[in-house]
């Protein structure tokens, strides 16, 4: 039996230090029959020429050179010249093990499936943390496919993700990926990845999860440091997502519980990007449960959220910062961040620590272990939008 054909689309912009390691973890798959479509987005370092170099090397890459017009357009244009029965993506400063591809072929050809969703590994300098999706791995068709389209957005608990986001660690149909990413608008940058995933999910018939890491996600130095902009300015793309997620709401059964999945989804969103602490929100609701202004704080957590946060607080001026930590505090120190370890805090003397997640199980499993250190309850903050007010506060935060 011949081996279907399997496009991978790989958008490159400034990482030449990186693609190589891609392009070879490409080449090396136990999987053969490939299409490796390399899409240099502008790329004014070495990354063109490095992508030249391997198309010489190997008859089944090609290469596509394009003005830069951002990660969404990069990939519309892979798909363009795409021809492959199956298609995904590889972030060109990732790699993957040699198996990966064969797997989710396996997969997918056995199941006779829409999609076939994967784990990844999180590359983070030295340490790699295998990640899944919270829902289970299995074959989801009939009465257990509508559950999961029912919790892939919101799985327990207030924006707890079901299904992952990433576009990148998943094997879908090539003219159905194609049909859904072309829709996504290339001034998407604040949850592209979503903009296809879930339309794509909804659609499907047959899905396939599997516990597999072979996937590396490689978080960078520069990328661990997130960029900070005016809320105001953010907004701007935050909208573009919500109306483009929403586009199709009326397509599905209100049993599916679409129209409240993308409202959870974009109200997490929101609420990380502006730390939660917006002056325009602040006399409305308070989604940590508790006003703090003027207090002094620690915050838990030092990735996106906690980022944002950080930078929110010293843009208003909203409350005193006397201690930031996380339990990967070597990694960001190493990113010039200073976090210390969660231990420090038995010795600060603060009015609140604030959990910077918005999954709710993290949050509870984080406040569990700190009350555990003796820490006082009513001292720990954590985000908390009760489902009767999350409505009211979204449209609060794309209004602004």
């Amino acid at each position: 039996m011949s081996q279907p054909l399997v496009s991978v689309v790989v958008p490159i912009y400034q990482i030449d230090k990186y693609i190589g390691i891609c392009i070879e973890s490409l080449m090396n798959q136990t999987y053969r029959n490939l299409e490796i479509i390399l899409v240099d987005d502008g790329s004014t370092d070495r990354a063109p020429e490095i992508c030249d170099l391997y198309a010489k090397k190997d008859k089944r890459i090609k290469v596509i050179h394009k003005t830069n017009g951002g990660l969404v357009s990069a990939r519309k244009a892979g798909l363009e010249i795409a021809t492959g029965d199956y298609a995904g993506y590889v972030d060109g400063d990732d790699w993957i093990s040699p198996g990966f591809y064969e797997a989710l072929v396996n997969t997918i050809i056995e199941y006779d499936s829409d999609v076939v969703v994967a784990g990844m590994s999180r590359d983070l300098f030295s340490v790699s943390t295998k990640i899944n999706s919270k829902i289970p791995a299995g074959n989801y068709v009939g009465e257990r496919l509508t559950r999961l389209k029912q919790n892939m957005l919101t799985y327990e608990k207030f924006s707890r993700i079901g299904i992952t986001t990433y576009v990148w660690n998943k094997l879908f149909k090539r003219e159905m990926l194609k049909k859904y990413q072309m829709k996504v608008n290339n001034s998407i940058t604040i949850g592209e990845d979503a903009g296809v995933t879930y339309p794509y999910l909804m659609a499907c018939n047959k899905i396939s999860v599997i516990d597999n890491y072979d996937y590396h996600y490689r978080q960078r130095e520069d990328s661990m440091l997130k960029t900070t902009t005016a809320y105001s300015k953010e907004v701007i793309g935050l909208r573009l997502l919500y109306l483009h997620l929403m586009s199709a709401a009326n397509n599905y059964a209100d049993s599916l519980n679409y129209k409240n999945q993308i409202r959870d989804f974009l109200l997490g969103l929101c609420i990380i990007r502006s730390g939660g602490i917006l002056k325009e929100i602040k006399d409305d609701f308070s989604p940590y449960g508790r006003e703090f202004y003027g207090s002094d704080i620690v915050i838990y957590s030092a990735g996106t959220f906690g980022q944002q946060l950080m930078a929110r607080i010293k843009e208003n001026e909203y409350c005193n910062v006397i201690g930031w930590v996380d339990t990967d505090y070597k990694e960001y120190r190493k990113c010039c961040l200073d976090v210390d370890p969660i231990e420090n805090i038995d010795f600060m003397s603060f009015d609140y620590l604030l959990i910077a997640t918005v999954d709710g199980v993290i949050a509870d499993n984080i406040r569990t272990n700190l009350i555990w250190r003796g820490l006082s309850m009513n001292k720990i903050l954590n985000v908390n939008c009760p489902e009767e007010k999350r409505t009211h506060l979204l449209d609060k935060y794309l209004s602004i």
